[in-house]
């Protein structure tokens, strides 16, 4: 979708769709009043009657409006005036990027980001909506074997303009880049994420870093076995021996910052696919094990939209990338691996991979200095049952850097809530026969977990995001849901101050 920037009368626009926002209760904003006032008041008599909804992102669709160039205009509803917050907002967007993916019309012009917001600048309303309706535009069906036929039904707005009665500036263009940027991001982690594990493989995700870094001139090395061998990565290659899939470790630099400045690290969970290993997960919804490496997408996309906003910061990606598979040379319950770090680890279930591979990838972060690392996983099923599927959990051994991530996932609407990281938790990970077992029991299973995390990341500060209730979604709407590129994207944009709240 192509965005841009305009002033002017929005009555006055030819447009194949406007994209007006009214609330509850009859007050109109400001451009909405303007469009109302060409059309003789039809707007406030439709809303009078009740024709739209009180809930923020009601809509209403007049195929014409008297007083209009506009061959459509779309009302949508922001709910109570008195209630109207980043939710309502977000809501009503998602509600408009849904019409504007699905409408017969080429171009539209939407007056959304006009809408004064308490605590929120032009700015940051502009880089919402640009992300939100990119994003509503997604589609996935690069496996389907009637694409064409689709793509030549395809309906869809292409060209959008975002009117504001506010002076054009280059800070608005920023903050419409910066969103659209995110989007492509998301969408590249959705893509990732939706592709089979017989296609997205750990060699197809170190091309796909390979392939970026060429786009975007940023550096990028794959490790192969041999050398994670050398450098006694014994915990990660002891996931990686019950597939036929090489595994990989993936090395991506991005170096927009001062040459002395730290970088900040990202490390992602990249399991292509989790059966579980010996200790076989159940049948059902096991498709659903593709998701294992949206952590690995997530800092991929996270990579792209980075990129894309040529973000003045050194940032690190690494990915450490294998399946998780049953075999006759695969890793047992009791078996015990050597870390990269020397610790030794009791493997008392083979389901418990993902922190066996980010913990020699934590210590690979020690030899960057960073500034931080934030890693990131589809952890455990016990996150899901903790938050549900609406914040990612995070935890952190620095309390300003999870204040921080915090904050940015409230600006985002990418949220995130924090989890005590307790010395008294580590008791549970006592093994008798290692230095650590890689489970910690039936309780507090998310805790634990980071607990283990946190013995490979005492040389910096970290916190770690278990994405295992939001990087997807099940059912009807099943698919990747790009998260938490958003939250990331604004941790990294915050850090170079240039935050658009």
């Amino acid at each position: 979708m192509e965005f841009t920037i305009k002033t002017g009368s929005p009555a006055k626009l030819k447009t194949g769709l406007l994209v007006l926002g009214a609330f509850a209760g009859g007050r109109l904003p400001a451009l909405t009043a303007a469009v109302d006032g060409a059309a003789e008041g039809r707007i406030a008599a439709l809303i009078k009657r009740g024709d739209l909804d009180d809930k923020a992102g009601a809509t209403l669709l007049m195929p014409e409006l008297a007083g209009t160039h506009a061959e459509r205009v779309l009302l949508v509803s922001l709910g109570k005036e008195d209630e109207f917050s980043d939710k309502a907002y977000r809501d009503a967007l998602a509600a408009a990027a849904k019409a504007l993916a699905a409408s017969a019309a080429k171009d539209a012009v939407l007056t959304l980001a006009d809408v004064e917001l308490a605590g929120r600048s032009q700015a940051w309303r502009l880089q919402q909506a640009a992300r939100l309706l990119a994003d509503g535009a997604y589609r996935f069906d690069a496996l389907k074997s009637d694409k064409d036929r689709k793509d030549k039904k395809h309906r869809g707005v292409k060209k959008l303009a975002m009117l504001v009665s506010t002076e054009l500036s280059a800070e608005l263009d920023t903050a419409v880049l910066r969103g659209h940027a995110v989007a492509t991001g998301m969408a590249l982690a959705k893509d990732l994420g939706n592709l089979p594990g017989n296609i997205c493989t750990p060699t197809h995700l170190a091309e796909t870093a390979e392939a970026l870094g060429k786009q975007y001139k940023f550096d990028v090395e794959v490790l192969e076995r041999a050398d994670m061998e050398k450098l006694g990565m014994g915990s990660l290659l002891s996931v990686a021996r019950g597939s036929h899939q090489p595994p990989k470790f993936i090395v991506m630099e991005y170096k927009g910052g001062k040459a002395k400045a730290k970088p900040i690290v990202l490390v992602g969970k990249g399991i292509t696919f989790d059966t579980g290993g010996i200790s076989l997960k159940p049948a059902a919804e096991m498709d659903e094990m593709k998701y294992d490496m949206c952590g690995a997408a997530s800092v991929l996309g996270t990579f792209k939209a980075i990129a894309q906003m040529g973000l003045p910061i050194n940032v690190v990606g690494l990915i450490p990338t294998t399946e998780n598979m049953p075999g006759g040379a695969a890793t047992k319950p009791g078996d015990v691996v050597t870390s990269m770090s020397g610790q030794t680890i009791e493997v008392l279930n083979t389901d418990a991979e993902g922190r066996l591979i980010l913990c020699d990838a934590l210590t690979y972060a020690e030899r960057f200095k960073p500034e931080c690392v934030i890693d990131i996983a589809t952890l455990t099923g016990a996150c899901v049952v903790a938050l549900g599927k609406i914040p990612s959990g995070l935890l952190a051994n620095d309390d300003e850097l999870a204040a921080e991530i915090l904050k940015r996932g409230t600006e985002s609407g990418d949220r995130a809530w924090q989890l005590p990281l307790w010395d008294e938790y580590q008791e549970l990970l006592k093994s008798n026969f290692a230095d650590m077992g890689n489970i910690g029991g039936r309780y507090a299973g998310t805790i634990t977990a980071a607990c283990f995390l946190a013995r490979f990341t005492k040389a910096y500060k970290w916190a770690h995001l278990d994405i295992a209730g939001t990087a997807w979604v099940s059912g009807d709407a099943k698919g990747a849901t790009g998260r938490p590129v958003p939250l990331l994207s604004e941790f990294l944009i915050g850090r170079t101050h240039g935050s658009s709240s």
